[in-house]
């Protein structure tokens, strides 16, 4: 029952797309990761998951049902990436971003064979 700093916990992640687990409830994780570039093509078939930019220009662009969409967002800023839908975070510049998902859930997806892929998520 301590208190977290977002500052701290990101001052402590040095990689991009590298998420660190800040936090846990109710089978949620609570991560904290720093994103530049564009991510991988994936989805989560079981789980959604939340993205709240702290700083930065982060857009999630969708492709569901043959359609394309995206979302731009700015600090302050969420979304919610819906279980199944095919999801990639393009960060315009060094983003700062808490994520909610599912205890468990991978950061690539469905996305097998990904150079990107975090098995093993640290604390911090």
């Amino acid at each position: 029952m301590d208190a977290r700093s977002l500052a701290d916990a990101f001052d402590a992640v040095d990689d991009t797309w590298e998420p660190r687990l800040l936090a846990e409830l109710n089978d949620q994780h609570v991560k904290v990761a720093r994103l530049d570039g564009e991510f991988v093509w994936h989805a989560h078939p079981d789980a959604d998951e939340l993205f709240y930019v702290v700083d930065g220009d982060l857009t999630i662009e969708y492709r569901a049902d043959s359609e394309e969409r995206s979302v731009r967002l700015g600090p302050g800023d969420l979304t919610v990436a819906p279980a199944g839908v095919e999801h990639r975070p393009v960060a315009h510049e060094e983003t700062e971003v808490v994520l909610f998902e599912p205890a468990g859930t991978t950061n690539t997806g469905d996305a097998e064979d990904s150079d990107r892929t975090v098995e093993d998520v640290e604390r911090v």
